[in-house]
């Protein structure tokens, strides 16, 4: 039931059935459903936003269906404790989950849901996708991706097919491939407006809202973005504000952008999403770095910060852009030296991960240094 409701937004009443349940399973003494039960909590908290108590809740699902033999619970464990994970931006952890899930659903547990809202075979090939475009490991992400969207096309499934379209789209929109990402996340949002998917809607709106703002459009995001922002929960909701800061920075709308930033940092911060951190870090910088006359201090401490955490986290098409931002403060300051140091790193890292939509502009940076 708590599974039913959970696509509508009705997480209080999806609690209370839960906890309904672990108690006539305590009282019964019944592992396998007092196992179910745990990995429903750890979807709840996590989508609440209460990651400590969805990574605190995952292992007991984990080790009851590890004792009792349950390949499936185990690997469906798997699965929300690499999404606990994610979610905090701990992405090389999030991927040894989500590989187990994988290793384990093989052969024609794939095209099953299995009690899932999702197909677990999906999702699972979806977050790897996801979390591997983080790390700027795209080529791998995409082949979990495509593997993927193949499963959920032959099941013919709506909802997990949304996903699939959403993971590799923003798997394309880290690496800079527009002409691949905006009708990938199209698809993803006209399905989930198709199949009413309302829990999951501000999520593929961001990721929309973001390839509009990078592809210049502008008008298209905002209304977009605005819309769903109020309604997002959890991961979501610094998603969305990331994403209109964004936007608004770009607009020239550098008070409302920097608001968002600030609201972002501090949801993340409070549910120490740390990838998150680093992104509302990194637009603090940007948004600092446009103003007349640049806060140049401001600017360079809030692109340092963003640059620690994406090196500690492993995030490099972020260290990228952080460099690139430094490197472009430091030309604007006429700080040659550490300018050209910090745009080598930008071309050096923008080339390795083959994200060519940033690199012509560090390599003409790197350029006018040099000249």
């Amino acid at each position: 039931m708590s599974a039913a409701l959970l696509p509508f937004s009705v997480f209080e009443r999806g609690l209370e059935l839960l906890r309904e349940a672990e108690a006539l399973a305590a009282v019964l003494d019944d592992a396998r459903r007092l196992g179910w039960v745990s990995g429903a909590l750890s979807t709840y908290f996590r989508r609440m936003g209460a990651y400590a108590q969805a990574i605190g809740t995952a292992p007991r699902a984990l080790a009851l269906a590890t004792a009792s033999g349950d390949v499936v619970r185990q690997a469906l464990a798997n699965q929300r404790l690499g999404m606990a994970y994610y979610a905090q931006g701990d992405y090389r952890r999030a991927i040894d989950c989500f590989g187990q899930t994988v290793a384990s659903l093989d052969g024609a547990w794939r095209h099953e849901r299995l009690g899932e809202f999702f197909l677990p075979a999906v999702l699972s090939r979806t977050w790897l996708a996801v979390c591997q475009a983080e790390l700027g490991a795209f080529a791998e992400g995409h082949a979990f991706g495509e593997e993927g969207l193949r499963i959920a096309e032959a099941v013919g499934h709506p909802a997990s097919l949304m996903r699939a379209y959403d993971g590799i789209g923003l798997l394309c929109l880290r690496q800079g491939d527009l002409p691949s990402a905006l009708p990938l996340l199209e698809r993803a949002v006209a399905i989930c407006q198709d199949a009413e998917l309302l829990a999951y809607f501000p999520w593929v709106a961001a990721s929309l809202g973001a390839a509009y703002t990078l592809a210049g459009r502008v008008a298209d995001a905002v209304p977009l973005l605005t819309r769903e922002i109020e309604r997002a929960m959890g991961v979501d909701q610094v998603f969305c504000y990331l994403s209109l800061g964004e936007t608004q920075m770009l607009a020239y709308r550098l008070e409302a952008a920097h608001v968002l930033a600030e609201q972002a940092l501090a949801h993340a911060r409070t549910r120490q999403e740390r990838g998150n951190q680093a992104y509302a870090l990194r637009l603090l910088g940007d948004i600092a770095a446009r103003r007349e006359p640049p806060e140049s201090e401001s600017a360079e401490a809030y692109y340092c910060q963003a640059l620690a955490l994406a090196e500690e986290l492993g995030m490099r098409p972020l260290q990228a852009h952080c460099h690139l931002g430094l490197g472009t403060l430091y030309v604007q300051t006429g700080r040659l030296e550490p300018a050209r140091a910090a745009l080598t790193a930008a071309v050096a890292l923008y080339r390795d991960m083959e994200m060519t939509f940033w690199l012509p502009q560090a390599e003409a940076a790197l350029a006018q240094v040099e000249g």
